[in-house]
């Protein structure tokens, strides 16, 4: 699956109107994501916008039709990735929330060391109950702030379980926090990451 993921900040006397125009445009995704974000997001923007294709060729026809919709004074900054892979699922149940972690792995880092901090990250659904589903993709283009190299998504049972069992667990400080602390050797994201969430009543994975 072929995929595109903008966080926009936006003027507040503006995010309505963008947010009802986003809503009314027609991508060809087949599956579409635009919400408001919820409070708690760093540097995750006011709205997310989240698109999946079965089609390279339709991703890149929407990314185009979705940017001229975004050049506007409104939309003050955007970050986004366009980015490839499939969701994996993880416990049953229901999930309300959808999170992203957009993220830049320091250059030059060997590709051992890559394959390393990703394997980690992919021990999370394996602990975390609350996640239903997830997925980690290297990105393929990114604009923003940083030339971002990954995203990690997860779909949550709610605000509480991302808050809560996902950022607090044990595995988390045990083998994930030393690739993000400036204070560990094992650092490898140096650059501000972008962590956005919003609601989410559909399902991620196909």
């Amino acid at each position: 699956m072929y995929s595109v993921i903008r966080l926009l900040d936006v003027d507040e006397s503006e995010r309505d109107d963008v947010l009802d125009t986003l809503r009314r445009s027609t991508f060809g995704a087949e599956w579409t994501l635009v919400e408001p974000t919820l409070p708690g997001v760093r540097n995750g923007g006011d709205i997310l916008v989240r698109l999946r294709f079965s089609d390279r060729h339709a991703r890149a026809d929407a990314v185009t039709k979705l940017d001229e919709l975004l050049d506007r004074n409104a939309v003050r900054h955007v970050n986004g990735a366009t980015y490839s892979g499939s969701s994996t699922p993880g416990a049953d149940g229901i999930a309300t929330v959808y999170r992203a972690l957009l993220l830049r792995v320091r250059p030059g880092t060997d590709e051992a060391t890559v394959r390393r901090f990703e394997d980690d990250l992919r021990l999370l659904p394996r602990y975390v109950r609350t996640i239903h589903s997830w997925q980690l993709s290297r990105v393929e283009d990114a604009i923003g702030t940083s030339t971002w190299t990954h995203v990690f998504e997860q779909e949550f049972t709610d605000v509480d379980g991302l808050m809560g069992p996902y950022l607090m667990h044990p595995i988390h400080w045990a083998y994930v926090d030393r690739w993000f602390d400036p204070e560990c050797p094992d650092m490898i994201v140096r650059d501000r990451v972008c962590h956005s969430f919003c609601r989410n009543d559909a399902v991620v994975h196909a």
